[in-house]
């Protein structure tokens, strides 16, 4: 049988943290890698490295903020920019690739600032955007993979304090049941699936010891369609990269399918 490794990881700027991605790939090699908040445009952005990696390089970004890439030992059979594949399209948060005939979608999800600012309102927006996106582009029945860094803390086992969250915008109601609805699509969350009570967090704030406290949130994840989640056999959070100096505020996560 064959088997694919998937990671993904919000690398809070590629550039700054490139060192911290190449060393990884090297020790683990996955056959994808996900990034998101590269914050650099598509100029600018490193390919080299990664080419001399044995990684062929899809990306979308924008100065300073957002960005998305997905790097794969297979080339990409199709690519799919932004959310509605206009050849111009300027949304640098999603980004499709079809790898090994598997739809790869790659996200960064609004962070939504605070709960009833416009921003927040975007993200909420954001989530039906994507729910039509599953219903144009991909099909519930077949294999598919949705990852990133998603903002969202689905259920309260996945934020420290969860009393204290509920009006923060990656646990507010609204938000966790707007992304409900789009994992009610044809989703499962292969995480949760295997370790159902499992108290395990991928993003800490720089401030306050969060890291050392653990006082952290699970908002980047690793979502399948039901065929292909049922060939999860492993996955878990990599906390060393977390660990480095000058790193993400993010863990990176990865999974296992039997194909």
């Amino acid at each position: 049988m064959l088997s694919m490794k998937i990671a993904t990881y919000n690398v809070n700027s590629i550039r700054k943290r490139l060192p911290i991605v190449l060393e990884w790939l090297q020790q683990h090699q996955p056959d994808v890698l996900c990034l998101q908040e590269t914050k650099v445009q598509d100029k600018d952005f490193p390919v080299a490295p990664f080419k001399d990696a044995g990684y062929h390089v899809t990306y979308r970004g924008m100065k300073s903020y957002n960005g998305v890439a997905t790097l794969s030992l297979r080339e990409p059979e199709r690519v799919i920019y932004g959310l509605d594949d206009r050849p111009d399209s300027e949304d640098a948060r999603i980004l499709q690739t079809v790898i090994g005939g598997i739809p790869i979608v790659n996200s960064y999800v609004p962070q939504g600032s605070s709960v009833g600012s416009d921003k927040y309102a975007f993200k909420l927006e954001w989530f039906k955007q994507f729910r039509n996106y599953l219903e144009l582009f991909l099909h519930p029945a077949s294999p598919a993979i949705w990852v990133g860094d998603l903002n969202v803390a689905p259920e309260p086992i996945d934020v420290s304090h969860p009393d204290r969250r509920i009006n923060e915008p990656d646990f507010h109601i609204d938000a966790r049941n707007a992304y409900k609805q789009v994992v009610a699509w044809g989703f499962a969350d292969v995480f949760r699936r295997l370790y159902p009570e499992r108290v395990q967090y991928t993003y800490w704030d720089y401030f306050r010891n969060a890291f050392a406290n653990n006082s952290g949130w699970r908002i980047d994840h690793i979502l399948a369609t039901d065929s292909l989640a049922a060939s999860c056999t492993a996955t878990d959070v990599d906390l060393a990269p977390r660990r480095l100096p000058e790193t993400s505020d993010h863990a990176i996560v990865w999974a296992e399918f039997t194909l």
